[in-house]
């Protein structure tokens, strides 16, 4: 069995993580909680269930929070590790489903970078590595490293094809 990789992402990444998940929790239990919560505000005396649905949608959101934005993230950082070696690049991620990929430069299509507004605002980039297979992300890079990464990835690449 093969070491873990041994580059780990920007530490920042973990904040980012935290923004992305709260958005999305905070849409879904919107979305679940007030409509019950109308109802029993409308109708008290008829929809008494309204209410105890709603009061589970706050706790079940509530926990979830709390997992998801305070427990996950530091985990799911510790777990997240990359290598670029001059034949692979080498991604291991994952808390409960683990995954690994090798991933030949033989094989890669095009590398390029991603950053949305939540990791603009940290100064982080994603780079994104594509093969016929499909498309592997590495999220949370400094800009720089992710310029860095991205080119020498596609450089790689590029010498592998040539060599074949």
């Amino acid at each position: 069995m093969r070491d873990m990789p041994t580059n780990q992402l920007n530490p920042r990444i973990k904040k980012v993580w935290r923004i992305n998940d709260s958005i999305w929790i905070i849409i879904c239990f919107l979305a679940c909680f007030v409509p019950f919560a109308l109802v029993a505000a409308i109708e008290p005396a008829e929809a008494g269930w309204a209410g105890a649905v709603a009061l589970i949608v706050a706790v079940v959101f509530a926990a979830l929070f709390v997992l998801l934005v305070v427990v996950l993230p530091p985990i799911r950082y510790a777990r997240w590790r990359y290598e670029l070696t001059d034949d692979y690049l080498d991604i291991a991620r994952g808390i409960f489903w683990r995954k690994r990929f090798i991933i030949p430069f033989i094989r890669v299509q095009n590398t390029d970078t991603r950053q949305g507004p939540i990791l603009r605002a940290f100064g982080l980039s994603s780079v994104t590595v594509a093969t016929a297979a499909g498309e592997h992300e590495i999220p949370g890079l400094d800009n720089n490293e992710a310029d860095v990464l991205r080119d020498r990835a596609a450089e790689l690449a590029r010498l592998a094809r040539e060599d074949v």
